[in-house]
């Protein structure tokens, strides 16, 4: 494997200890009377700051300490207190963690925000002002997210009242441009949310002046379907791992499974055996090759406007990816194949075929992927509208906590698989890919060259399922029947999903089930620096720009 930096410490470190080399001391020292208190997390030691100062405390890390990766933000309620956790990272090291608690009363839930520091918590506490109830002081657009600005209640509040009527009444559907303030020769467009280029139910709220792009913002919500409240009504061992396939299903299932299993097994110490784990390294990457080839066949069909032959060559080499998960699992979609210790089974008989159906398919990949070249990369349509459009700086998309091939387009050397290492992926031989255009078509280049990466990962795993011998063949560690971590464990932990850093924040209470599930979605993050990338740009360009972020909106709204 190649790497520009060696991580800071090995894969999978010890739940108990903090990861990386951070000098937590220095790092207290350095935050001063910010900090109230320090509390021990699974993956990082967390600062409880005070709600008036999170701006002070965040800008320290950021600017002098290098955390310049706001990778999520919790938010919960308990029976004394609201509380919001800044999970902080580096983007050149992201083993190196740290988390800002920021406490608030119940009966005044009030907390400074981050986001003059960090621009990614526009969103994230919007959402958490959504469904939580805490309220952000210093906000530039605190409003609901997910859910209708007329909705009664915070549906993860303690005291919501689910049977409650929301019974809008008329007067309260006002003019949704009453207070509009544009210009008067600028027109407002609303693109979606039921329109096959916004990839699912997605509106977006279009000012022009003529046919340039003034702004843009993207209206989600629509497909909202309480994932991390079904996560919480659900048990370790055997209720969750059903869910995860629903967020990203664009051929995902495993990786998000993966996200799963990883905080989970931290949270309740279990050790995956090698074998299982080259098994999921595997069906994670024939996952990623699938999900990838989704993209590329519905990005072009943004571009060009038509049902292509890009577009059906793109689904029929899917299609043989998907006829080799179905072996594997026994799904073509909600595959349901990890299990927090393992897999459910082991490859299936004869192995020997199943090889060779997973080497028929290496084995025509590069002429397949040499083709889209011709097809694509070489088409002069193609360049004129996707080179120098939606671009995206570096800065900008660390701002924004931008991850995964957007990032990576925009020279992010940011990769989890290789940078916080989980699974077999620190034992094989793959390099990180990374372009430095920025825009759409790095984009696409970027995803069409992890496909060769991955099918050099599958490669590997071939060779060394095909040599493992029969006995030490082991698919699952030895987990009890009811998993019960240890009261106020908190963990989170990410893996490197289709679309990026896929995480998940649990607190335990005790008891078999989360008492909190918060989702890192990776489409959340870069689909909120859309605007970004479209300011200036023409009509078309916004579609393709929308196109190349590959967004999946049963993963943004969750």
């Amino acid at each position: 494997m190649s790497k520009t930096e060696e991580p800071a410490e090995d894969a999978e470190p010890e739940a108990t200890e903090p990861v990386g080399a951070v000098d937590y001391d220095a790092l207290e020292a350095l935050l001063g009377d910010a900090v109230v208190r320090r509390e021990s997390h699974l993956n990082a030691e967390a600062f409880v700051v005070r709600a008036d100062r999170v701006q002070d405390a965040l800008s320290t890390l950021k600017v002098e300490a290098g955390f310049d990766h706001l990778s999520n933000v919790s938010a919960q309620e308990y029976h004394d207190r609201f509380e919001s956790i800044y999970h902080l990272k580096k983007y050149d090291d992201p083993t190196q963690e740290v988390s800002v608690v920021v406490p608030t009363p119940r009966d005044d839930p009030v907390s400074q925000s981050a986001e003059p520091v960090f621009r990614t918590a526009d969103w994230h506490e919007r959402e958490a002002y959504d469904l939580v109830g805490i309220d952000y002081d210093e906000h530039p657009d605190l409003r609901r997210i997910l859910l209708p600005e007329t909705w009664q209640g915070h549906p993860l509040g303690r005291d919501y009242n689910q049977d409650k009527p929301q019974i809008v009444e008329f007067e309260e559907n006002v003019n949704p441009l009453a207070d509009d303030h544009r210009e008067s020769d600028t027109m407002l467009v609303n693109i979606g949310p039921h329109h096959p280029a916004t990839h699912g139910v997605l509106h977006l709220e279009t000012v022009l002046d003529g046919e340039t792009v003034l702004d843009v913002e993207p209206d989600i919500g629509y497909l909202h379907r309480c994932e991390e409240q079904m996560a919480q009504s659900g048990t370790y061992r055997h209720q969750i791992m059903p869910y995860p396939d629903r967020w990203d299903y664009g051929s995902a299932g495993i990786l998000n499974e993966w996200a799963y299993a990883r905080v989970a097994e931290d949270l309740n110490d279990i050790e995956v055996p090698e074998y299982a784990q080259v098994v999921r390294t595997m069906s994670a990457e024939l996952c990623r090759i699938a999900a990838h080839l989704l993209a590329l066949g519905t990005f072009c069909l943004d571009i060009y406007g038509d049902f292509t032959a890009i577009f059906m060559y793109a689904m029929r080499d899917r299609e043989v990816v998907q006829n080799i998960l179905e072996e594997l699992t026994g799904q073509r979609m909600m595959f349901n194949y990890l299990r927090l210790g393992g897999v459910v089974w082991d490859l299936p008989e004869s192995r020997e075929e199943f090889f060779e159906m997973v080497r028929e398919f290496l084995a025509e990949l590069p002429s397949r992927v040499d083709e889209y070249h011709d097809l694509i990369t070489e088409n002069e349509l193609f360049q004129l509208r996707t080179v120098g459009t939606g671009v995206l700086d570096a800065e900008t998309a660390k701002q924004y906590g931008v991850t995964g091939p957007v990032a990576r387009a925009s020279g992010i050397d940011y990769d989890l698989r290789r940078d916080d290492p989980y699974g077999y992926y620190e034992h094989l031989d793959w390099d990180v890919i990374t372009d430095d255009g920025g825009d759409n078509y790095s984009r696409l280049l970027v995803r069409m060259r992890e496909v060769e990466q991955s099918a050099r990962i599958i490669q590997q795993c071939v060779d060394l399922l095909e040599e493992w011998p029969e006995d030490e063949r082991e698919i699952q560690a030895n987990v009890p029947r009811t998993l019960n971590p240890e009261p106020d464990a908190e963990v989170y932990r990410a893996v490197e999903g289709a679309k990026g850093e896929l995480g998940i924040y649990i607190r335990s209470d005790g008891t078999d089930k989360p008492a909190r599930f918060k989702i890192r979605s990776p489409c959340f993050s870069n689909l909120q620096a859309l605007p970004e990338m479209a300011r200036g740009e023409y009509v078309p360009d916004l579609v393709a720009t929308l196109g190349s972020l590959d967004i999946i909106l049963g993963e943004v709204d969750r």
